[in-house]
This record gives structure tokens, C-alpha cells and sequence, in this order.
């Protein structure tokens, strides 16, 4: 989308946001579809947060804050008041854990820390919410096990990510970090 130092144009923002909102719906209706062996009910893979990442690295915290209030509003949409209330709590720790990582602290973190620290912080946001719902630390007891598969979502995540980006290059979309 940009090149050089010119400002990709309104349009093609706007345009480019309207993309990721569809592709992170699609991923978050596909892994909502999926029955993977092996996870405990309502754990995902956390694909979606891939769109979020991309956001916060080469478009600004902004518009990733954006993308996951839509997220978090088609989670409700789809899934239900409190799906969606637990997406939103997630969703919130995540991108604020991240954006504290790479934009305010002096020392940028490596990708896969990045994704990483942002899928603990999903599922500790998670699990915050499920406490304020059921008014019961009761699902604290279910954090070790969230905790390890934040570490391999994570993982995937950054993964996944760094695949895409020659794909979304050859496109013609940034794929140039915001403080390179």
C-alpha cells in the first residue's frame, strides 16, 4: 500500500480495514466452526488476532483497536452476549498488553514475544470476564491450562503472520513495520 514514504490515501485505508474486518470474521466464524481434539469447550485457536497483530504493527494501535471492538461486536452478533463479552474483555487486555510492548516501552520485542504476551493477555482478559460473570474466582482454576495454550496460539500466531506478509507484499499492501 505505501510506497516510499507516501501515506497510502483515505480510500485505500478505509478500504484495507474493510478487508481485515472480513477476513478476521471469517476466522473467527471458521475456528468457532471447528472441532479441534484435544481443546476444552470454548478455546480457540485465535486466528482472528493474527488481523488484530497486522493492525497494531503496520497501521497503528487505532485501527487495531478498531478491529477488535468490531471483532468483539460480531462474536456478540454470532455467539451471544456473553461469547462476546469474553472476546471483548480478551480482546482489550491483548491489544493494550501489545501496545504497551511495541510502542511504549524503549525496547521493541521480538514478534513471536509480542504474539505471545497478547494471547496470556487474551486469556487472562478472558478469564477476568468469566470471573465477573459467574461472581466466582471458579475460573482461575481453568488459567494453568489457558495459559499453556496461550504460549502455543501465540506461537501460531507470529507464525502465521510472518507466512502472510511475502503474500500481502506481492498484493501491494505494508508489510513495513511502523517504526522500522
Amino acid at each position: 500500500m505505501q510506497q516510499g514514504n507516501r501515506r497510502p490515501s483515505k480510500a485505500k485505508q478505509t478500504a484495507l480495514s474493510g478487508m481485515l474486518f472480513a477476513l478476521a470474521m471469517a476466522l473467527s466464524f471458521a475456528e468457532g466452526s471447528l472441532t479441534i481434539p484435544g481443546l476444552l469447550p470454548g478455546m480457540k485457536l485465535g486466528l482472528a488476532n493474527v488481523v488484530v497483530m497486522y493492525a497494531l504493527l503496520f497501521m497503528g494501535a487505532g485501527q487495531a483497536l478498531i478491529l477488535d471492538l468490531l471483532k468483539a461486536l460480531f462474536v456478540f452478533l454470532v455467539s451471544g452476549p456473553t461469547a462476546g463479552f469474553l472476546s471483548l474483555c480478551g480482546g482489550m487486555l491483548s491489544l493494550l498488553v501489545m501496545w504497551l510492548l511495541y510502542d511504549v516501552l524503549p525496547v521493541r520485542p521480538t514478534w513471536f514475544i509480542l504474539s505471545v504476551s497478547g494471547a496470556f493477555a487474551h486469556n487472562i482478559g478472558q478469564l477476568l470476564g468469566a470471573a465477573a460473570i459467574i461472581s466466582s474466582s471458579l475460573s482461575f482454576y481453568y488459567a494453568p491450562v489457558m495459559l499453556v495454550l496461550g504460549l502455543a496460539m501465540g506461537a501460531l500466531t507470529a507464525l502465521v503472520l510472518r507466512a502472510l506478509l511475502p503474500a500481502l507484499d506481492k498484493l501491494g499492501y505494508n508489510i513495513r513495520e511502523r517504526h522500522q
